[in-house]
């Protein structure tokens, strides 16, 4: 950092003006009576710095480097004053012995000379010899001082031999003693620390260095999500973020002795113009710790979803059509984010190549290490490199022939031929519509091999977006949602990812369905086309999923589709919620609504490719999106459709499905077989079309033991669903299902799934499916008696219901962050027999109980319940009818019943009405 590059700095800080101040104190009071009249001053200095730091980070709000350089000054400052305070007047020493030296040495980011406003303060307090009583006096006073500031000190005292024989021992300790800077004390005592560090720590010692530094890097990137497009990244430690490329220097300065990053292109590591996109991107990164830990008060560096807004409002970021300032400045940081990643591995490769590290080994070392030539092409190392400068400018068809080389051998593209790649990039433009440049995207796109990482690396090199416009748009453009983990770039190329090894077979276990479908489809290139195609239109205005179907219709046969593969991929693209939609939002049991969606599909090859392209889609939006629940239901809905289209739309007579039901479930019952005709006649044919055969056999079996009971619960862990299956069976009653739902709610349970059922005899039999708040199953003992306590209680009228829901706390508060306005849909065409109703609200624990009671109050029964979940957004949908069994038609009625379920949806009405 350099002093001379913070402008009036007495402005942050008047050293001597304080410094004097302090001086008056003590000969006013005495030098420990001074002690609290001193803290104030020094409080009042850092308030007033901190203040002045502020406002030029408000009138500059993206000059990240002169805020984190000016808060490191500020500190010095203040370090200098307290020590200058405490040798002088708290403990003076005329005539000190040789171990009476102290050197203070700032370490870590504050060695750096760069902070944010509430970052650590790390010091290294160096003494010749093992500490002398004078020197630990005078230490102990510096930190008391620095704490009643409310600094958050990370400190050290060491000895000059302790200090090396730490350091060697010590991954953290040599990269903090690294950056160590001269703050104040004995200077030649700091030069003597410098001189052994290096002698005695560093030499030697620079390939063990860099390659524990990189696996640590790996194992950070590992904890935070490995991706540097986490929709919610951290500043500092995040993939792509400023560790990333703190990293780089570090491993320059230890290697080369650099004391800048400028240093870096000086050592032939960085070209200047990847210096200034490092320093472009370091400058940005600074900016948004500095708004971060200035908007929160602390050392804040998550960019969570509340905070993004308020960030791009700070750092001036607008609105443009399509695209909110939230939206644009998180674009914004991502594509910084993807040129840290791009600098790494420019830098890294660069290293390899000046330390000759990377020797082939094993049984192909030696033909690996043999210069040869791949299409005209060096290879040398497993590494592809171009002949010359010239090359791409040459053809420029060659920026896609390199990738599908790369990819086709297993070869790393070198890093000369990536950073030409990134340099001359722009040379694609004028060939987007060039057969043979189409047909090598397309052989890339649809490879064999690993198109996931051949079209990352495509994208990293600037080619993808510039090749497919309309790909570059969305390029590091985020969601603004708790739904979506990833950018939307980043998430198509896991989703091809995903499609590859699903159909190299990798991928069995977790999604078997798939596997055995993707062998058995004929448009293979049209299903690898919808996935890259699929999200395309983001961002823009209007439903993506329309506007997405007409780029595909213009991209298609531009990259070789013929007609009637454009068509299937357009269709795709068009209708590539229909599945998720039908089987998370739908009652899969009911035959109008495998009818509808069969009428939607119409083929089985449109079905399979279908199943497919929503099983990535969803797989790809992020960790712990995909769960056994979603799995079955698109299985179920898969076969229900794939048999209906298979034997055509004759639908079976009601009597024979009914009789091959209860004889599926008399063979599951085994020795108690007879409870079909006894038990199985009280309940009537709705019940046994919509429910599974492995769940009718539980229920007979529980119906039978609970004869003369008023209630009767049981619950159990339900592998086939990933959830817990919870039936309650109970003398029926209006409002039993909302009770029902209280309790469970209560018990800490989300309920994904209900259906609601009443036997011959007035005795309800419902099912639900529950998962706890992150979508697994309870299983434990404990767990599962909760629930039925819970239940018990809220049917016996032992609690009260609303005040006890409103009480509990929201799950995820950051939803805050996100406006969701409750929407109510009624729909008569979905069902013969019932109207379905769909809420959408914002997602927040008991909101199934209050739409339930909502609807109990508006004189409806409830036959069946399906709650999906994206993020922030819960989308509740009710099979209902009135009192009579009849469908729902009147306007009226159904405006007094939105009304109703809109007050129930509206957080504040309900927190009134608690």
């Amino acid at each position: 950092m350099s002093r001379n590059s913070i402008p009036d700095q007495r402005a942050i800080i008047d050293r001597r003006a304080l410094a004097g101040a302090i001086t008056d104190l003590v000969a006013d009071k005495g030098g420990a009576a001074a002690r609290p009249a001193v803290v104030e001053a020094l409080r009042g200095a850092l308030a007033s710095g901190r203040e002045e730091i502020a406002r030029r980070l408000t009138a500059r709000p993206s000059a990240g480097h002169d805020c984190a350089e000016a808060q490191a000054f500020l500190v010095d400052q203040l370090v200098r004053v307290i020590h200058d305070h405490v040798v002088a007047d708290i403990y003076p020493s005329g005539n000190r012995s040789v171990g009476e030296r102290l050197a203070i040495m700032a370490v870590g980011g504050y060695g750096r000379g760069e902070m944010a406003p509430h970052s650590d303060v790390d010091i290294a307090f160096l003494t010749p010899i093992k500490q002398t009583p004078w020197c630990e006096q005078v230490i102990e006073a510096i930190l008391y001082f620095l704490w009643d500031l409310g600094f958050k000190v990370g400190h050290s005292s060491r000895s000059l031999d302790e200090m090396v024989r730490m350091a060697r021992g010590d991954l953290t300790i040599r990269t903090a003693l690294l950056e160590g800077r001269y703050v104040w004390g004995d200077q030649a005592l700091f030069d003597e620390a410098q001189a052994r560090f290096r002698a005695e720590v560093v030499a030697g010692t620079e390939r063990d260095f860099i390659t524990e530094k990189l696996a640590e890097r790996n194992e950070r990137h590992k904890r935070l999500g490995d991706s540097r497009y986490v929709v919610e990244p951290n500043v500092k430690e995040g993939k792509g973020g400023l560790r990333d490329l703190h990293t780089l220097y570090w491993i320059g300065k230890y290697l080369h002795k650099v004391r800048d990053p400028s240093e870096l292109v000086t050592v032939g590591l960085l070209t200047p113009a990847e210096y200034r996109k490092f320093r472009r991107a370091e400058d940005f990164f600074w900016a948004v710790r500095c708004h971060l830990h200035t908007i929160t008060r602390r050392a804040e560096d998550r960019l969570t979803f509340d905070l993004q807004r308020e960030v791009a409002g700070r750092m001036q970021f607008a609105e443009r059509p399509g695209k909110s300032a939230v939206e644009r400045f998180m674009q914004y940081f991502f594509l910084q984010a993807k040129t840290v990643g791009h600098l790494t591995g420019l830098f890294l490769a660069q290293l390899e190549e000046q330390s000759g590290k990377k020797q082939p080994r094993g049984l192909l070392a030696g033909f690996r290490a043999r210069r040869r030539m791949v299409g005209g092409y060096p290879v040398f190392g497993g590494r592809i490199n171009v002949p010359g400068d010239g090359w791409f400018a040459e053809d420029p068809v060659r920026l896609l022939e390199i990738f599908v080389l790369a990819d086709s051998h297993g070869f790393e593209l070198h890093p000369e031929a990536m950073r030409l790649a990134v340099r001359d990039a722009r040379l694609i433009d004028p060939l987007r519509k060039d057969p043979r440049a189409n047909a090598l995207f397309l052989d890339l796109l649809t490879s064999r091999h690993d198109p996931e990482n051949a079209l990352r690396w495509l994208n990293e090199a600037g080619v993808f977006g510039r090749f497919v416009p309309d790909f570059g748009r969305v390029n590091a453009q985020m969601q603004f949602d708790m739904y979506h983990h990833y950018t939307v770039d980043e998430h198509t190329i896991r989703a091809i990812g995903l499609l590859a090894r699903i159909e190299r077979g990798e991928m069995k276990q977790d999604h078997p369905l798939a596997t055995a479908l993707v062998h058995k489809i004929v448009n293979r290139r049209a299903l690898y086309a919808s996935v890259l195609l699929h999200d395309i239109a983001k961002g823009r205005r209007g439903d993506h999923s329309v506007l997405g179907a007409d780029v595909a219709l213009k991209l298609c046969p531009r990259f070789g589709l013929d007609e009637k593969e454009t068509e299937l991929v357009s269709w795709l693209v068009r209708n590539h919620l229909a599945m998720s939609a039908t089987a998370f939002k739908r009652d899969l049991a009911d035959w109008k609504t495998i009818t509808d969606f069969v009428a939607q599909v119409q083929s089985i090859e449109r079905l399979r490719l279908l199943a497919l392209l929503t099983i990535v889609d969803i797989r790809a939006v992020g960790p712990g999106v995909w769960n056994g629940w979603k799995r079955q239901l698109i299985h179920v809905l898969y076969e229900a459709g794939e048999e209906r289209l298979r034997l055509g739309h004759v639908q079976h007579g009601r009597a024979e499905r009914i009789a091959a039901k209860q004889a599926a479930v008399a063979e599951l019952l085994g020795a108690k077989a007879s409870l079909v005709k006894s038990a199985g006649k009280q309940l009537g044919d709705a019940y046994w079309i919509a429910e599974p055969d492995d769940i009718i056999a539980k229920n007979l079996i529980q119906f039978d033991a609970a004869a003369g009971k008023e209630l009767d619960v049981h619950t159990e862990y339900y592998a086939a669903r990933g959830a817990t299956l919870v039936t309650v069976i109970a003398a029926d009653h209006p409002g039993l299902f909302y009770r029902i739902a209280g309790g469970i709610h209560l018990a800490g349970g989300n309920i994904i799934d209900a259906r609601i059922h009443t036997a011959r005899n007035g005795t309800a039999v419902d099912n639900f499916l529950v998962q706890d708040p992150l979508g697994r199953p309870f299983s434990e003992e404990g767990q599962l008696a909760r629930i039925r306590t819970m239940i018990g209680d809220a049917l016996g009228g032992k609690i009260k219901l609303v005040p006890q829901l409103a009480a509990r706390p929201l799950a995820r508060p950051r939803a805050d962050a996100f406006e969701v306005r409750p929407r109510v849909e009624f729909d008569n065409q979905a069902s013969n027999r019932f109207t379905v109703v769909e809420i959408s609200a914002r997602d927040r624990p008991a909101l199934l109980n209050r739409l339930a009671r909502a609807l109990f109050e508006g004189k409806l029964i409830v036959h069946s319940a399906h709650i999906a979940t994206y993020g922030e957004r819960a989308v509740d949908t009710f099979y209902v009818t009135d009192l009579f069994g009849e469908k729902i038609d009147g306007t009226q009625r159904m405006k007094a019943i939105e009304k109703r379920l809109l007050e129930a949806a509206d957080e504040q009405v309900a927190e009134i009405a608690a």
